[in-house]
């Protein structure tokens, strides 16, 4: 027998806009759509369900009698320029709750295991000094100019690696999840920190420039120094209006390039691209960030800045939209992808039996108890 259900148009018109699928596509698939809204003609279960899956929605929200409020669970500091970018998708929000299942559970493994807390969780204060910030992180995380390596990618495989020995749970992806067909946009959001003493945890999103996620991995740091949790800017605004985001911003710039490295240095002002690109060359960060600190020292005007900000930004966002996507090897992106602190504690817990395998499988994002042992074994576990 062909169970249907009611539906209201007001959740399927939510559901609709809510993941970001433009009216034709989502006609297009579901061509009964208009007459579902109108109701006229009521959905199957089975075909309701598809809807949900392709939207993104549990399903369960389209039973309710209005939509439901999805706010982010953490304060939310993304802007574009002043205003507030408003709505988070369900790509962000599905992220968001993945990353807080993870925390819960190494917390939980932390206190069982007896881990002492993260030291430098909260021990900044917005306004302090920037220099002096950025010196305190310079004294745990092993990060001068010289020892970045040759590439922007080794250099932030290094940042990485110093959070990671320091107790820090670093999430780096491009997509939700495991699931190739939904890429994250990173003129949405460029990562975010949820603050904890025992787990604390810094998401960066893949799908961004190698250099732009080195600035972003220091700024969720910066986050993670405060011990406050948040959503952040999906660009690296010239002047964010939100003090704790412009004063992160800071405390990053000067940590990645500090000021007195810039003392006596040639620009030449009215062409700037080579000089723009040696300096990020040299530290290891985005053009944006030379920019900003090439500002912030007096080598630029404020009409200078803002011209060429808007211009590399553009230059930047074209390379990204022209970017093939790659998987990569999966035993070498999926431990990134959850941390490889998470992904050894995980694996270790199971094998031990203090962790169901099924539940290991969802955190780790595979179904496979092969892909599990050769997962434990490249990782060394077991």
């Amino acid at each position: 027998m062909t169970v249907r259900v009611a539906v209201r148009a007001t959740l399927l018109d939510w559901a609709g806009k809510r993941s970001g699928i433009s009216p034709p596509n989502l006609d297009t698939r579901f061509p009964d759509l208009d007459e579902w809204k109108a109701g006229t003609k009521e959905p199957t279960l089975k075909q309701l369900e598809k809807f949900a899956q392709a939207t993104h929605t549990p399903i369960g929200y389209l039973f309710l009698s209005e939509p439901p409020d999805e706010s982010l669970p953490v304060p939310d500091f993304r802007t574009i320029g002043d205003a507030v970018i408003g709505q988070a998708s369900p790509d962000l929000l599905d992220t968001v709750y993945q990353c807080q299942q993870r925390q819960e559970w190494y917390r939980d493994y932390a206190r069982v295991h007896r881990e002492e807390p993260v030291p430098f969780v909260g021990t900044f204060t917005v306004g302090m000094d920037v220099v002096g910030a950025a010196a305190q992180m310079s004294a745990v995380l092993s990060f001068a100019p010289d020892e970045r390596g040759t590439s922007w990618s080794e250099a932030f495989r290094r940042l990485l690696e110093e959070a990671d020995r320091h107790g820090v749970l670093v999430m780096v992806s491009g997509i939700v999840g495991s699931n190739t067909h939904r890429k994250l946009d990173p003129r949405e959001f460029r990562g975010f920190a949820l603050a904890d003493e025992l787990a604390p945890v810094i998401f960066v999103n893949g799908s961004d420039t190698k250099a732009a996620q080195i600035f972003t991995l220091a700024h969720e740091l910066v986050h993670i120094w405060l011990g406050e949790s948040g959503v952040d800017d999906a660009e690296m605004s010239s002047s964010p209006s939100n003090t704790t985001e412009r004063w992160c911003n800071e405390v990053a710039a000067e940590f990645l390039l500090p000021a007195a490295a810039l003392h006596g240095v040639d620009v030449d002002r009215d062409n700037l691209t080579d000089d723009l690109e040696q300096l990020a060359r040299q530290f290891k960060v985005s053009t944006l960030v030379v920019l900003r600190r090439l500002f912030d020292t007096g080598y630029l005007t404020m009409s200078q800045y803002r011209d060429e900000y808007a211009d590399e930004l553009e230059r930047i966002l074209a390379i990204l939209e022209e970017r093939p996507s790659g998987g990569g090897n999966f035993y070498n992106t999926q431990p990134v992808r959850v941390s490889k602190r998470f992904a050894r504690a995980l694996i270790e817990s199971t094998l031990e039996g203090q962790t169901l395998h099924r539940d290991a499988f969802q955190m780790l994002g595979f179904k496979k108890v092969s892909t599990f042992n050769e997962l434990a074994i490249r990782l060394g576990v077991g």
